[in-house]
Order: C-alpha cells, then structure tokens, then sequence
C-alpha cells in the first residue's frame, strides 16, 4: 500500500488543543454526537453543540454542553458559534432521502457554508469533518481501499459526502481541515446495524442482497470517537491542490463477511448460525421503492432506500485503517465480536 505523504507548503497555524479545549460540535444529538460528548467531557475539553433552534437540548445541558443556535441551511449563527473555538467536529449531516438533493442540502451545502465561515475568520479553527466510506466508494478489485486511491462513490449520499469534502479543500488554504472516512459504524446507541442484524439472527435467517459474498469493514463508536478527538491536534491535513491529502480511512483491521458478521452476533447471543438468504438486487429496489412510497405521506423513511440499494449492487466495501491509525496516533481497535459483547452486556449506554 502507498499511502506516504510528502510535507506541503505552510498553511495556516493549527491551535493544537490542549487538555481543556473548546470544541465546536455539530451533530450533537445524533448517534455518534452523544456518544463524542461522554468522549469530550471525559478528556476535560470544553464542548458547544451547534444545534438548529427546535432541537432538544436537555440531555446536551445535563452532559454539561454549552449550546449554541445556528443553521447550516442559511448559515445563521455560525460565525458567532465559532469564534474562539480551537477545533469544530462536523458530524451533521443527511444519511437517509428521497432524493439527491436531500442528502446534498447538508452534506454539501451545508458543510460548504461552515467551512467558508470558519476560513473566514481572524484565527480559524482547525476542522475535523466526519464522511464516510460512501464517499470513496466500494473497493475497486476487490482490495481494500486507501487514501491514494481516487475516489469513486456510487450512491447520492456518497457523492454529497464527497462534495462536502471538495468543498473544505477549496479553503484549505486558509482552513487546516482533516477528513475521516469511516466505514460501518456500531457500538452503543447504533439505531440501525446491529440492531438489524440482532433481528435477523433473532429470527433465525440473515438476508443479503445479490448472490456475491459481500465484505465489509467495521468500526466500534468508540474507535470513531478516539479518532474524532485525535484528529483535532493530529493528522496531515488537506491542501488544495492534492485530491487525496488530508484523508484518513478508518477500520477496526479486520473484512468482515456478511455470514461471519451474522455468525458472530449468534454466538454472542448463545444461539447457531443463521443460513443466509440471497435475494435478488432486482427484487431488493423494487421493495425499497415500495417502502418509500408507502412512508412517503408519514415524512419518514425506511431502513431500505433506493439509494441504499445503489451500494448494495457493490459486494465489498471495504478500507485500509493503516494510515488513519498511524497518522492520528492512534490505539488498535476493537475486535467486532468483543464490541458486540459489550453492546449486549450495556446495549443503552
């Protein structure tokens, strides 16, 4: 794997942050958010949660998180959220829609408008920007994918995570900026993985869609939430002319099979394999059709999209953690079948 990096001309000056940091977080109150704020407030850091003006607050005021209204739509409030922080963590964004420009409303537009407002300022932050494995796309050959790769996302959420990081090395420049592309996620507070996968070995059959044998990288929250936190002080950061600095692919080391993901979770909960149940990719879009069209009048959205399928057509997705992990000094991380045996043993902490 090639993956060095090669020292760029000076940026800006990074503020390091120190044992007791002020840290702006957006994405608060989503699953990875709550469990970053036990991480900050545990370390001593000083956290603000940017949050929209109906969000609920009381958990993130009982956490002992300032609170601060702003709105990545508009851009309101975001300068007066930033001034005097030493690092600002991006998590927010659109992970589920109907359609293309829901996901590009935040996660491209709106991470556009906080990073322009952040290079804006006398003395900018440093950003760390949460993105996804969506955004690189599966692994091409088969191989898992690395930072020198170019990247090649096949979904809409995919793409608008892309865009916002495009969008972030346009002022990095004037911005010192890291970007984390983390694969599937799990871990305590996970609304939708293992949650999904409990269900399918609770019943008795795992369900998979395509005939391929499908690979994947994983990481617990925790590991996320160590890198999100390294990443304010470590990490080479992106330059503008360079498409592949400042990324950092994250995993726990490990591809995992769908059968030995389903295996594994049985025997966390005392019980055999599950058989694996192909299904059609043509039966699996027409269900996830179906299913939008039947939440449509709720607002909601089901597990399955259309989008969701678009990436399922694709059987391996996964990373090389090598680099993330060396770069932002990282601790190794967590086996899959220890992190299930704690989401049980404290499946709401």
């Amino acid at each position: 794997m090639n993956t060095r990096r090669e020292p760029g001309p000076p940026g800006p000056p990074d503020r390091p942050p120190g044992p007791a940091s002020r840290i702006l977080l957006t994405g608060a109150t989503g699953f990875v958010g709550r469990r970053l704020v036990r991480h900050l407030r545990a370390a001593g850091h000083q956290v603000t949660a940017l949050v929209r003006g109906t969000s609920r607050t009381r958990a993130l005021t009982a956490a002992r998180v300032a609170v601060a209204v702003g709105d990545l739509g508009t851009g309101a409030g975001l300068r007066a959220a930033a001034e005097g922080a030493d690092c600002v963590i991006h998590l927010a964004g659109t992970v589920s829609s109907r359609t293309a420009r829901g996901y590009w409303r935040t996660n491209a537009d709106g991470t556009r408008r906080l990073a322009g407002t952040l290079a804006s300022l006398p003395d900018p932050p440093r950003l760390v920007l949460c993105s996804s494995l969506a955004a690189g796309g599966p692994s091409p050959d088969g191989r898992p994918r690395t930072e020198d790769q170019p990247a090649a996302p096949v979904s809409h959420y995919g793409r608008s995570k892309l865009a916002g990081e495009q969008a972030v090395r346009e002022v990095s420049d004037a911005l010192r900026a890291v970007v984390l592309r983390p694969p599937i996620v799990y871990g305590p507070g996970d609304p939708a993985f293992l949650p999904a996968v409990l269900a399918m070995v609770r019943a008795g059959v795992a369900v998979q869609a395509g005939r391929a044998p499908g690979r994947y990288s994983l990481l617990h929250v925790d590991d996320l939430c160590a890198a999100l936190t390294a990443a304010c002080a470590h990490g080479r950061p992106l330059r503008p002319a360079d498409p592949v600095s400042g990324v950092h692919y994250l995993s726990d080391g490990a591809e995992h099979t769908w059968d030995a993901i389903c295996r594994t979770v049985a025997a966390a909960l005392g019980r055999g394999r599950p058989p694996v149940v192909t299904v059609p990719l043509a039966a699996a879009r027409a269900a996830a059709a179906l299913a939008e069209a039947v939440t449509l009048p709720s607002g909601r959205l089901p597990a399955l999209t259309r989008d969701k399928v678009r990436e399922m057509r694709h059987p391996v997705w996964t990373c090389s953690g090598e680099y993330g992990r060396q770069a932002l000094e990282l601790p190794p991380p967590l086996p899959f079948d220890v992190g299930v045996a704690r989401y049980l043993a404290r499946p709401t902490r």
